[in-house]
Order: C-alpha cells, then structure tokens, then sequence
C-alpha cells in the first residue's frame, strides 16, 4: 500500500510514515489506528511504506522491528522508532513532537536519507 492520504501535497506540513511488512499482522492493525488519528492532525500526510515492496526507497536501512514509525516535517525528523500500534501512544507521540519542535537525535544517517526522499516526494 502506498498512501500518501491525510493532507498530502502542497498543504501537508508534517508527515507520518509507517515503515511495514506485508506479512506483519502488528502492521495490519496500524492502518485503521493511522487512518483515524491522522484525521485529528490538521497538515498532516501519512505514509504507508513497506519494507519490502519499496526497499529501493527504503535505501540502506535495516528496518528491525515492525512497525517502525518516521515523523517528519519540512525541517527535521522528529522521530523514528517502533510503536505500537495503539491510537493514544500516536496521538501522544504527535502532540508531544508537534509541541516540542526539536529534531530527533542520535538518528542513523540512513533514516535521515529516508526522510530526505520521502519529503520531496509527501511535502513537495
């Protein structure tokens, strides 16, 4: 699935990518718990990408624990890491990333390749 719903293009200033596996049931229950937070958020685009299918935009990183999830905006990664997929733990980790505004740190550079391919494509 590759959904770039919520948002999307020109308007969307934030970005939430949920990084799966087809064969992962975990990531399964994530996408009706994405679907409805994200509609909470105002400007915010969300991204489905699995792991497999799309491993050439994945680049070099080594996805190991499903799902992982990326937020970023125009600026920065403001997070990257697994999370359950239970609606309060997003809604929590959105407004606490939203309000603080500062990048995430100590993040491999091959997530912030990620995020880099992944913003000219979702924030454009």
């Amino acid at each position: 699935m590759n959904d770039l719903s919520g948002a999307g293009g020109a308007s969307a200033s934030v970005c939430v990518v949920v990084l799966c596996a087809a064969w992962c049931r975990t990531c399964d229950a994530y996408a009706p718990v994405l679907a409805s937070v994200a509609a909470e958020f105002p400007g915010l685009a969300r991204r489905w990408l699995d792991i497999e299918d799309e491993a050439e935009l994945l680049g070099e990183l080594d996805v190991e624990t499903f799902p992982s999830v990326l937020v970023f905006d125009r600026d920065a990664v403001r997070f990257f890491g697994p999370l359950t997929p239970q609606p309060e733990t997003l809604r929590r980790l959105l407004r606490a990333t939203l309000a603080d505004g500062r990048p995430a740190r100590d993040l491999a550079p091959e997530v912030q390749a990620l995020a880099e391919r992944l913003r000219a494509e979702v924030l454009a």
